[in-house]
């Protein structure tokens, strides 16, 4: 399973462990990711997402409609609908 946001398309970010003596080793600072359901009442159907905390905050916002029309555009793929 890939982790990246179906909603905001962000991926886990690189950066360094430091330890006490400062020393550096690679680390991956991993998204707040939930599998989710929505319901679409223009579609009578279920979708399920994997999105994350600001993808649902968005969705909160401009209703799951909207935002998928967007991500859509944004993603130029026939992937959520």
């Amino acid at each position: 399973m890939a982790k990246i946001c179906d909603i905001t398309f962000k991926k886990p970010m690189v950066g360094n462990h430091r330890s006490h003596a400062m020393n550096a080793t690679k680390r991956r600072f991993f998204l707040n990711l939930h599998n989710h359901k929505f319901w679409i009442p223009e579609e009578k159907k279920f979708i399920k997402l994997n999105i994350s905390a600001k993808g649902m905050r968005i969705i909160d916002k401009n209703g799951i409609q909207e935002t998928l029309k967007k991500s859509f555009i944004k993603n130029k793929k026939n992937k959520l609908l």
